[in-house]
């Protein structure tokens, strides 16, 4: 039976259109589930929209609709973007469905017959933004204006409210981070949630009675549920929650939520309080990405320079954009895009590098071999050499991939591919046709089985260029798992033509 792997990306807010930053974060949890598939996992990815709130109904209200038809329309366009950035996910939630509604209410009743809930009344700092709530020493004043450490502006709010006994978790919750040292990934991000609980936890509300989208809260008649607790259930309630013998529980605890840094304590301190507290376990991991700026500067609507990404995908093509994502910085970190870097990337690392590699060797086996695949010859010390450095690839990847270490992992397949380039200059198979034919073949036969390790284990970053790769070294689809590398090709087959896989980006003439 193979072992389960659970992946998550944060549900999507739909108060506005997808950006950028919705992509990374999808497309970085996308190359976790497509790697674990292909090293013998059975995986359950999921993704989706989180439609309730204060800030979606003024949201609503503004684009003259109802709230449910606005969040349909958003969260299409948002499952729109999830499959034109080729986005593997099992499932994509919405917390406006019935299976989610019924998951919050399940929790939510657990949490009180825990002794955890209590009715009060709110009186605080509160950023409709955010959708959260902050402390006055959090805040700062600009302009007269006071605002959340985000930026966003807050109003003094003053209502009757349910609350969850958080600060009775604050203990418990240092005790569960001192056991779990990779529960909260990077580092910083640890550093930054270990101080927030440390400097002591203040009881949540966890009910709004100002507005009226949102989850009612159990026999609370005018209350709807805090619209955070309500989206950090949706990770259980896609796996059947309340019913624990639900086939998809078997993937709970989950193994990774992928979430922004922007939402790291949501997820990192309310989350497992609010799971302890109804007897569930936490999740393995939190991993937070970082933010991207664009041409240097930060984007905004107001500058205009929100990226969108399917435009970015028209651009310059869809793999090209998966793998500069997560090759240029590392995802816990911040970095900056721009369309000079892009094309660096595209032109030095993908057109140079691995498809030119790819185009001579294989145009050398169509014109001296007759398209016919080599046979393993013998293998002198720099074919081990190379061999050996492809071979190693899988475990170097699998460690680098469960750190969320995307950029090192392709710069362990990068180092292979500047070998193999070495590798076929100093052999110069070209050469070898006139003076040692069989030596030739050999080489060529080398430099296939390398690649084929390469464009194997680069599936889950650009997992349609390297399926022409595959095709075009004549592995079969139904054999580009991982384990089967440990069975060779077979000589003697015919490849395809060879066809460029990634072709140079060429600016148009202004």
């Amino acid at each position: 039976m193979k072992p389960a792997y659970y992946v998550t990306t944060p549900i999507y807010y739909v108060n506005g259109a997808p950006h950028i930053g919705h992509a990374y974060t999808s497309i970085a949890a996308d190359v976790m589930a497509r790697f674990k598939r292909l090293d013998g996992f059975d995986v359950f990815f999921l993704t989706g929209t989180d439609e309730h709130g204060q800030k979606v109904e003024k949201a609503a209200s503004e684009a003259g609709l109802d709230p449910q038809t606005f969040t349909d329309k958003v969260s299409a366009d948002f499952r729109d973007m999830t499959e034109r950035m080729g986005v593997s996910n099992d499932d994509f939630i919405r917390t406006t469905e019935p299976r989610h509604m019924a998951g919050c209410a399940a929790l939510w009743r657990r949490l009180e017959a825990a002794g955890d809930i209590y009715l009060g009344h709110y009186e605080g700092w509160y950023a409709v933004r955010d959708e959260a709530f902050y402390d006055e020493s959090e805040l700062f004043t600009r302009d007269g204006v006071k605002l959340a450490p985000t930026g966003a502006p807050v109003e003094w709010v003053r209502e009757p409210s349910y609350f969850f006994r958080l600060s009775a978790w604050q203990d418990r919750l240092l005790q569960f981070y001192a056991d779990h040292p990779d529960f909260i990934a990077p580092g910083s991000r640890r550093n930054e949630v270990l101080s927030f609980v440390r400097g002591g936890l203040n009881d949540l509300s966890i009910s709004r009675t100002t507005f009226a989208w949102g989850i009612p809260v159990p026999d609370a008649p005018g209350h709807v549920m805090y619209v955070w607790l309500d989206a950090l259930i949706n990770y259980i309630t896609a796996l059947g929650f309340p019913d624990e013998n639900a086939d998809r529980w078997r993937f709970w605890p989950a193994d990774a939520h992928v979430v922004g840094k922007d939402i790291i304590r949501f997820h990192a301190v309310y989350w497992p309080a609010f799971l302890m507290s109804a007897g569930i376990a936490p999740p393995r991991k939190i991993t937070s990405n970082g933010w991207w700026v664009v041409e240097g500067e930060k984007m905004s609507k107001s500058l205009g320079n929100v990226v969108e990404p399917r435009k970015l995908t028209t651009t310059y093509g869809l793999d090209q954009i998966r793998y500069f994502l997560l090759r240029e910085k590392p995802f816990g970190s911040d970095g900056s895009m721009s369309h000079a870097a892009i094309v660096s990337r595209i032109n030095v690392e993908l057109a140079n590098d691995l498809g030119n590699l790819a185009q001579r060797s294989l145009s050398l086996i169509a014109k001296n071999c007759d398209g016919v695949l080599p046979g393993r010859g013998d293998i002198c010390e720099p074919d081990a050499v190379l061999l050996a450095a492809a071979a190693a690839l899988p475990a170097a990847l699998r460690e680098r991939i469960d750190r969320q270490v995307f950029h090192e992992a392709l710069e362990e397949v990068w180092k292979v591919i500047r070998a193999a380039n070495a590798y076929i200059d100093h052999q110069a198979p070209w050469a070898l046709r006139r003076t040692d034919p069989a030596r030739m073949a050999d080489v060529l036969r080398v430099l296939v089985d390398v690649q084929r390790v390469i464009a194997t284990v680069l599936q889950p970053f650009m997992p349609g260029s390297m399926a022409r790769m595959l095709d075009q070294l004549g592995v079969p689809p139904d054999h580009r798992n991982f384990s089967d590398l440990d069975t060779d090709l077979p000589a003697g087959i015919t490849l395809p033509q060879p066809v460029g896989v990634f072709p140079r980006y060429i600016e148009e003439a202004a």
